[in-house]
């Protein structure tokens, strides 16, 4: 199913545009409800009429609110705290609202602090488009000099700690502040960025959490939350690490294939399930993308399409959605054969949901200020184009052979 991510009434890409796009399902969240709060159901439904009805024609639009992204869970949960059980009853409090209100398939990830991570939002790309990109050097500058972690310290080679000195040198002030403001992006959708100390802060909170606390802190919020999403008919699906490697000494725990099979072998049940990035997974070359579609195929309930171009240290920038590191062709016929299947086994979640994740600054919308990097217009028009050429291209070639 052809999908899209909408920001809200505050995001410069109209629900009208998505229309225009093709696309039918709604990928949203309630931004304005801070992390830990319950969404109530007056909320969910205004912003479901919102969606689906043209407010000034009352007309019914072609558009339906689908999946959820994010149901975000608190840093509290992540962390064990005491306080984690209460905030798991509100958690599904939500999901047992968005259930009342026809809404199944609910993305959330669990990763430490931040979400996904970038060093810069406006790498120009080879065509003269801006992209995003994550430079291990430039996070190594901003870790090691700016943040001043200091365990940074034994973590990073000397051959890295060189290469981030020369490059922060290199920086004018500016630069310096877009640097640390690019990383310090809070909740996606929030428009809140932290301060350097307010992310030592949040750093602090997880000393002595290791990647086996955090592992088993995931398990026991499943085992809480997946009986009430199975009770309810409600989809879960964790996103991957982005990137799928540790940062700022942050454990990660849902970045390879091992990690998603103790994800969803965690608690098994039909509502425990996969958010399949291929722009997350993607930069970890070990990574067997279409693989990890063929094995746990099943458990994949929400997709995210975006290519990425791999370098050799470990940094990547977001390419085109069919020219990168990630062979889509794979990844998609892998995908079309998966709903297939469903189809024939009778399963009612046949077409599952995928987006034309993230989308390079492009023509017009070059000239224009974009508030969700990553979410421009025209970027993930040409995207969802190209994936919706290439899905039609197999299923037209699997009928006929």
């Amino acid at each position: 199913m052809e999908s899209w991510r909408w920001y809200g009434p505050n995001d410069t890409v109209s629900l009208s545009d998505i229309e225009q796009a093709g696309a039918y399902g709604i990928v949203h969240a309630l931004h304005h409800v801070p992390v830990g709060e319950i969404w109530e159901v007056h909320d969910i439904k205004a912003r479901q009429n919102l969606i689906e009805r043209d407010q000034k024609t009352n007309k019914a639009r072609n558009l339906k609110w689908v999946v959820v992204e994010s149901l975000n869970v608190h840093e509290s949960i992540k962390q064990g705290l005491p306080e984690r059980d209460e905030l798991i009853a509100k958690y599904t409090e939500s999901l047992k609202n968005l259930s009342e209100c026809g809404i199944n398939i609910v993305c959330y990830n669990f990763m430490p602090v931040l979400d996904w991570t970038r060093t810069s939002l406006d790498f120009i790309y080879k065509d003269g488009s801006k992209a995003l990109r994550y430079d291990v050097k430039a996070l190594a500058a901003f870790d090691l000099y700016i943040l001043k972690r200091e365990a940074a310290i034994e973590e990073c080679s000397e051959e890295l700690k060189q290469e981030a000195k020369e490059y922060l040198e290199g920086l004018t002030e500016p630069e310096v502040r877009t640097l640390t403001s690019n990383i310090l992006q809070g909740v996606p959708g929030s428009g809140d960025t932290m301060t350097v100390a307010e992310f030592s802060k949040y750093l602090e909170a997880y000393d002595g959490i290791t990647r086996d606390t955090l592992k088993e802190n995931l398990r026991y919020f499943l085992e809480k939350v997946v009986p009430v999403a199975e009770k309810y008919g409600i989809k879960l699906c964790c996103h991957p690490d982005d990137p799928p490697t540790p940062i700022f000494g942050l454990p990660r725990i849902v970045s390879s294939e091992a990690d998603l099979n103790y994800l969803v072998g965690s608690v098994e049940s039909p509502a425990n399930g996969i958010t399949y990035c291929t722009g997350s997974l993607g930069p970890d070359a070990n990574n067997d993308l279409s693989g990890i579609i063929e094995r746990l195929g099943h458990k994949i309930h929400f997709v995210h399409l975006r290519n990425i171009q791999r370098e050799e240290d470990g940094s990547f920038h977001e390419s085109d959605h069919l020219d990168g590191s990630v062979d889509m062709y794979k990844v998609m016929e892998a995908l079309v054969k998966e709903s297939q299947r469903r189809n024939k086994e009778g399963r009612t979640d046949f077409a599952i949901p995928y987006r034309p994740d993230h989308g390079h600054q492009m023509l017009d919308d070059l000239n224009k200020e974009i508030r969700f990097h990553g979410y421009s217009a025209i970027g993930r028009l040409r995207g969802l184009a190209e994936l919706r050429g290439l899905e039609l291209g197999i299923e037209r070639g699997l009928l006929n052979s």
